[in-house]
């Protein structure tokens, strides 16, 4: 009797224990999972909060273009074009001389020939910005001499305003698309390039890195015709570096060595002197708004160009368009 009680209390003992550990197991089961139930639900929701900011990121694409006006000026150099995320164009002053550079990777050049200078029928690029470049424009800029004065140039899309001249410093446009600077006939075209545009101005004002000799004993003869024959006038002038980028450079009051100077320090190597005289030096950004492009001077103190080269001009201009 006694060993049956015996047996019925072990036989009781043993099932409390199996129930306690039954008990234990189930609990560790339960918190294991509902401790890797919440894990899966934190990591869930890092997913689902990285893939919102990745969907907020992908719905702000980068603009294609866009241009700011220069501010203020120093002698550093500051992005004003931005094309697709890349910077494209800069602007600095340094000694006074506002300065511009170009990136022709991402940029191009267009010549425009004006009402007066070329007249207004059968060009490509006539006297103002067209349709085909308005929602492109970076920035533009005065082009050269009258063509009526010496030592000067003109063809564009197969158009000849005046007969190019061997020797004179050229602005050469291919066709595509690139623009290079040099000496016609003596640099400059490539024969491995079709010319679709080319703007002579007197001879090369720095060739080599180096400035003309000519810049500091004949002003007048060799660099143009001056108001009260004054040495220091507004002036402008266009360069290109050694890997290819343009240059502009212009002043209210530059001397012809002070603007070789200029376009040397910003790392031309191969330079034309552009137009001259308050009246006719000017450049211009063009920040985008949706009622259109808006010009902003670059050049302190510039009389400017009557519209601003956004209407009709009577000369000839210079455009930077986003390619």
């Amino acid at each position: 009797m006694r060993r049956d009680i015996r047996r019925v209390h072990a036989r009781r003992r043993l099932g409390v224990l199996v129930t306690v550990v039954v008990v234990l197991v189930a609990g560790a089961y339960v918190s294991a999972s509902v401790g890797q139930s919440g894990r899966q639900r934190a990591g869930a929701a890092s997913v689902e909060a990285k893939s919102r900011r990745l969907a907020a990121t992908r719905t702000r694409p980068v603009p294609r273009l866009l241009v700011t006006g220069p501010g203020q000026l120093t002698t550093s150099w500051k992005v004003v074009a931005r094309l697709r995320g890349q910077p494209g164009a800069w602007v600095a002053q340094r000694s006074g001389v506002t300065l511009m550079r170009f990136d022709q990777s991402l940029v191009h050049l267009t010549l425009h020939a004006g009402s007066s200078d070329g007249g207004v029928s059968g060009w490509t690029y006539g006297d103002k910005i067209t349709p085909r470049e308005i929602h492109l424009l970076i920035a533009a800029v005065n082009g050269g001499f009258k063509l009526t004065y010496r030592g000067v140039g003109f063809i564009s899309g197969g158009h000849v305003a005046v007969a190019l001249k061997a020797g004179l410093a050229s602005i050469v446009t291919y066709t595509d698309g690139t623009t290079d600077i040099g000496a016609w006939r003596a640099g400059v075209p490539r024969v491995s390039k079709t010319v679709f545009s080319v703007l002579q101005n007197q001879r090369l004002l720095v060739d080599r890195g180096v400035a003309a000799a000519s810049v500091s004993n004949c002003l007048i003869a060799c660099w143009g015709e001056t108001i009260g024959s004054r040495t220091f006038v507004a002036r402008s002038g266009l360069g290109i570096t050694a890997n290819g980028q343009l240059v502009w450079a212009a002043a209210e009051q530059l001397s012809p060595a002070g603007l070789a100077a200029a376009l040397i320090a910003a790392g031309a190597v191969r330079a034309v002197e552009l137009d001259i005289n308050p009246d006719w030096v000017a450049g211009y950004l063009y920040p985008h708004h949706p009622s259109g492009p808006v010009p902003v001077p670059v050049v302190p103190g510039q009389l400017g160009i009557s519209g601003k080269l956004l209407e009709p001009d009577a000369r000839d201009f210079l455009a930077i368009v986003a390619n």
